[in-house]
């Protein structure tokens, strides 16, 4: 997705914009192709082996071969704004996976979600795009894991959510410190275990001291508590690490697909 700065930004709030959360309505004349349009159009099936990690033969429950499902996506290049629909109504809640939710979804609920709700979820998503992990572990998470891990990323609470935070001593003690026994790691930490590290082993060149700076640079104003405090989408993309890297790449990329943009950041 690419914020447009020509759109009318003030009327379009998503609320819950994460990467699962792309969906795309099938072609008019889709159930009407014959097996032989279906296969010109979108590719044979393949059949790739099962094997065994260890080695060791295949039970005879266990079939020899799977076909991969069949890819029906869209280069976001040939989307136009007019096949989006727009939902012009309030919204109170989230309903994107746990570990992208803004904490004011939590914690001010009755105040509705704006545009600053979208730029924590977009921070999100450019996170686990360049990495491998969501920035907030999500896996068998309770809404107070997911605000344990905002807290431990990103520094305390506002005072007048801490205190409308009833498990909050389940975490922390009085002082605000990790209880005992808890793993905590920084922003730093988890961009060198969910970002880097993951680059390394894929022997895909890491970002630079210069490009990490201007990463975290964005990303933790995006990451604000405080919904006013945020970028706007504006501001992202005067940021330094979206003009000087993530812009001129997407068009580089753009360049290279000429004849059809097939590919987008």
């Amino acid at each position: 997705m690419s914020y447009n700065p020509q759109l009318p930004i003030n009327i379009v709030i998503i609320s819950d914009l994460h990467i699962g959360n792309v969906f795309l309505r099938p072609p008019a004349d889709f159930n009407h192709l014959s097996i032989e349009q279906l296969y010109k159009q979108y590719g044979r099936p393949t059949f790739e082996p099962v094997v065994r990690l260890d080695g060791q033969p295949l039970q005879s429950s266990i079939p020899s071969s799977i076909v991969p499902p069949i890819w029906l996506g869209k280069a976001s290049e040939l989307f136009a704004i007019s096949e989006s629909r727009l939902l012009l109504e309030h919204r109170y809640s989230s309903h994107a996976p746990l570990s992208f939710v803004p904490p004011e979804a939590r914690f001010k609920p009755e105040l509705g979600l704006s545009f600053p709700a979208d730029v924590w979820t977009l921070a999100c998503s450019i996170w686990i795009i360049l990495g491998q992990r969501p920035l907030f572990e999500d896996i068998l998470a309770t809404p107070d894991d997911i605000t344990a891990e905002q807290v431990d990323t990103l520094g305390e609470l506002p005072l007048r959510w801490q205190k409308k935070w009833e498990t909050r001593y389940e975490y922390f003690d009085e002082r605000g410190l990790p209880n005992q026994g808890r793993q905590v790691r920084s922003l730093d930490e988890r961009f060198k275990k969910h970002i880097q590290l993951p680059r390394r082993k894929a022997m895909v060149p890491e970002f630079d001291a210069e490009e990490k700076a201007a990463v975290m640079n964005m990303l933790r104003p995006m990451l604000s508590f405080e919904p006013k405090e945020r970028l706007t989408a504006h501001e992202i993309l005067k940021c330094e690490w979206m003009e000087k890297w993530a812009l001129p790449d997407d068009k580089e990329i753009c360049l290279d697909e000429r004849g059809g943009c097939g590919k987008s950041l």
